[in-house]
């Protein structure tokens, strides 16, 4: 399905050079600010109290929200909680303060706003829990790499293998350095968004591929050079990248903006791995791959010449 077709090549390969110091200048800040400012883990990686409190009526978060940032909990959470009723908190560790004097002080506050509020649970989610959930995110992070590198080794060739995931790496990197930059919270929803990317990024890199291999194979473009190859096989994928892009784009923006404090991270975390997984795709995967050296004999196989002493009398 296509919107429409762009007969002549856009040639993407000739400004291969500038947009790839971009990318590694924007990479290199990324780094920076990692380094620099860190990532600012949520609870589910440092630690700190989580609280269940039940509601007489339909609770409002927000204003259950205002409440807990009066106290001093700018980076509380409140959600709803399986009913309407039920709201659950998350709030984080300080040191010097146990989890019943936390929990205490926010029942009380909550209680003098509406009377009928319960507590109905109070747990204590300790450091080594999070330690355990980063170190399981990391592993995970990392076996999608290698898992990744094998599948575009064996179905591509291993420079399309290594051009693929330094592009995908460069996408959650970049991902990672907004949320070091701005002091965005990290949490297991937006570990779960990086992982998403990760795949999103891999099925854009492995269309364009796709398109280049048949491009290659192809005896009517036998003429072509590679930069030539790579710009015809971007080209006929952009219509195919508008709608898919596109729709996703569409959803995700409508999380952004109407999924409330709950997906905002979540949503800002694939609004900025789409974008930048069209962009590496095109200007880091691609471009990476010609600087490596792929040509047309890497995507067709040798034809071995026929002995001509097979069959033969002696």
């Amino acid at each position: 399905m296509e919107f429409f077709r762009i007969k002549k090549d856009i040639p993407f390969m000739r400004h291969a050079l500038i947009f790839n110091v971009i990318s590694a200048l924007t990479f290199i800040a990324a780094v920076f600010f990692l380094f620099d400012r860190g990532l600012h883990f949520s609870i589910e990686f440092t630690g700190g109290t989580v609280m269940e409190v039940h509601y007489p009526s339909a609770a409002n978060i927000e204003q259950t929200r205002q409440s807990i940032e009066k106290l001093g909990y700018a980076d509380a959470q409140v959600q709803s909680f399986g009913t309407a009723q039920d709201v659950l908190i998350r709030l984080p560790a300080r040191s010097g303060v146990n989890a019943s004097e936390q929990s205490g002080k926010v029942i009380a506050t909550l209680q003098s706003q509406e009377p009928g509020v319960k507590l109905q649970r109070v747990e204590f989610v300790g450091p080594q829990v999070g330690e355990e959930l980063a170190h399981d995110g990391l592993m995970a992070l990392g076996m999608v790499v290698i898992g990744i590198m094998i599948y575009l080794a064996i179905r591509f060739e291993w420079k399309y293998a290594i051009a693929g995931v330094i592009a995908n790496l460069h996408d959650i990197v970049i991902i990672l350095g907004f949320f070091a930059f701005f002091q965005w919270e990290f949490s297991l929803t937006v570990l779960a968004a990086v992982l998403a990317v990760l795949g999103y990024s891999v099925n854009e890199s492995v269309v364009v591929f796709d398109r280049v291999r048949e491009t290659f194979r192809d005896r009517r473009y036998g003429k072509m050079t590679t930069p030539e190859v790579l710009n015809h096989g971007i080209t006929r994928t952009i219509s195919r990248t508008i709608i898919t892009h596109g729709s996703t784009e569409v959803m995700v923006l409508s999380m952004l903006i109407f999924g409330g404090p709950t997906l905002h991270y979540f949503a800002a975390a694939l609004t900025i791995g789409i974008v930048f997984g069209i962009y590496s795709s095109v200007f880091v995967a691609a471009a990476l791959a010609m600087w490596l050296g792929v040509k047309r004999e890497d995507m067709i196989k040798p034809i071995k010449p026929k002995d001509e002493t097979d069959g033969a009398v002696v």
